[in-house]
């Protein structure tokens, strides 16, 4: 399983951020994706779950404003379109296996870095 991220980078207060994950070595199409964010120190955020066919997504109530989460199964890529963003939304986000992301169980990305200032 890769999962490789991109996409992040600094942008100022209100601004908009799409981030990608590039995945290969499963079965994409299959499988149950999700993004989530760290700040290191802290714990992990979930941000949201898409289904194989992206038919179902859910988010956490603090983001479903703000992040769209979806796929393309054709290019083996999931992605996170995040607007109004806001400076406590800088960390890194990740992409992940599974509708949420647990260590022991799912494989993820090496993570993009988001970091939101003026």
């Amino acid at each position: 399983v890769q999962l490789v991220e991109s996409g992040g980078g600094w942008v100022q207060p209100g601004g908009s951020l799409l981030l990608s994950c590039a995945a290969s070595g499963f079965a994409f199409a299959s499988a149950n994706m999700n993004w989530h964010r760290q700040v290191p120190g802290q714990d992990i955020e979930g941000i949201g779950g898409i289904s194989p066919d992206g038919g179902e997504i859910e988010y956490a109530d603090s983001m479903k404003d703000r992040f769209t989460i979806s796929r393309d199964n054709a290019k083996n890529t999931l992605y996170l379109r995040m607007s109004s963003l806001k400076t406590e939304d800088s960390a890194v986000y990740f992409c992940a296996t599974g509708w949420t992301y647990s260590p022991a169980y799912n494989a993820r990305g090496q993570g993009t870095q988001v970091t939101v200032s003026s």
